[in-house]
């Protein structure tokens, strides 16, 4: 079946609410409780400093939605449990799981493993029902673009993240990092038997897309308790370094948002030292600028070289092919990256389109060459 029919056909099924057993093939999509219980401190601590928006006045760290929420697991059909995983991490400022169905599917089919999708803090169905709300959405974005110079790519679509981090550039440090901690919980459940759907051992690898690059290379590089150390990552459309990124767009955030993002990130927090006992921000570091850190960056991609792989568009503006380039150094960048082309429109935000206008075999023909590189690190 073509990319085309089998998203609108695993989106007709979906759900949270309960097990989903796919007819033709032999898939089950089964969702999983998640409760927030590490890193509270160091998310918390920061966030008591940051006011709560006008739009949505409760304070970051009292989202009930992001505290617990579920996330799904696409299962081989008739196994009570697995060995072997890939979790699958998003971009930014995404809505629902309906792009990534056919990713998470198709890397189960092509690898045999059980393939965990899972939310970014304040992402997906992390995020508070009001910013689900069209027309408070519309509202918003209507008042946000009266108030800028330059609002040519502010939307509804953008307005709920694009106004938080204006307000508080740091959110997206602390969102990250507490998507980090929650994935050591995840992991450490997994390896240590304690997931009701994977056995006690469980080897995990990760496929990371867009920011969800970023978090899966800062996880890696830091390593909380060896927990990733012979894991295998497969990038797409990421892994470029945070100075090299532009994600002013109209589905993810705005360029006024974006600008303050990147001038707090290449200023204020690079003079602001990290927590001595925090696993994380040092490695974020590492990734922000090509000679901030470069011995630990490339020390790590050198001894990682047979478990990593990036595959970038030609034409990625949001995550150019020459900021992975940077992050991995020039000679690494020979072995461990390949640049796509695809014959047809695409944009980062949507490199599979799958409307009509363009040919749905030629996307489809894409998306197989694509995840058939990804199954050749992962299975």
């Amino acid at each position: 079946m073509l990319l085309t029919r089998r998203a609108r056909f695993l989106k007709s099924l979906f759900t949270l609410d309960h097990r989903v057993r796919l007819g033709d093939v032999p898939v089950e999509i089964h969702p999983c409780p998640f409760v927030r219980e590490m890193g509270n401190r160091e998310r918390d601590d920061p966030r008591d400093r940051v006011l709560p928006g006008d739009f949505y006045p409760v304070p970051d760290n009292r989202v009930v939605e992001n505290e617990r929420f579920s996330y799904p697991v696409f299962l081989p059909r008739g196994a009570s449990r697995a060995s072997q995983a890939i979790i699958l991490l998003h971009g930014l400022n995404e809505r629902d799981w309906d792009k990534y169905l056919p990713w998470a599917e198709r890397l189960l089919l092509d690898t045999g493993k059980a393939v965990i999708l899972f939310p970014i803090a304040f992402h997906v169905n992390r995020v508070p029902t009001p910013w689900r709300d069209s027309r408070v959405l519309h509202a918003l974005a209507g008042e946000r673009r009266r108030g800028m110079s330059d609002a040519a790519n502010a939307t509804f679509v953008n307005v709920a993240i694009s106004t938080r981090l204006s307000a508080c550039p740091s959110r997206f440090h602390l969102s990250g990092k507490e998507t980090l901690f929650n994935l050591w919980q995840l992991v450490a459940a997994i390896r240590d038997g304690r997931h009701p759907l994977f056995h006690e051992g469980t080897t995990v690898d990760l496929f990371a897309y867009s920011i969800g690059a970023l978090l899966a290379q800062v996880l890696l590089l830091a390593d909380p308790c060896q927990l990733t150390t012979a894991s295998r990552l497969f990038i797409f459309c990421g892994g470029a370094l945070f100075s090299y990124m532009d994600g002013s767009a109209r589905d993810i955030i705005d360029r006024e948002a974006y600008s303050r993002v990147r001038s707090f990130y290449l200023n204020e927090f690079l003079s602001t030292p990290g927590a001595l006992d925090d696993p994380f921000d040092e490695a974020f570091r590492a990734l922000i600028l090509p000679g901030l850190s470069r011995e630990r960056r490339e020390a790590f991609f050198e001894r990682a070289r047979a478990r990593v792989r990036v595959v970038t568009l030609d034409n990625d503006t949001v995550m150019p092919t020459a900021g992975a380039r940077a992050a991995l150094g020039e000679g690494l960048a020979r072995e461990m990256l390949d640049e796509m082309s695809f014959p047809f429109p695409c944009t980062h935000q949507q490199p599979f389109p799958l409307h009509e206008r363009v040919s749905p075999s030629l996307v489809h023909r894409s998306f197989e060459a694509l995840f058939s590189r990804a199954a050749a690190l992962l299975a």
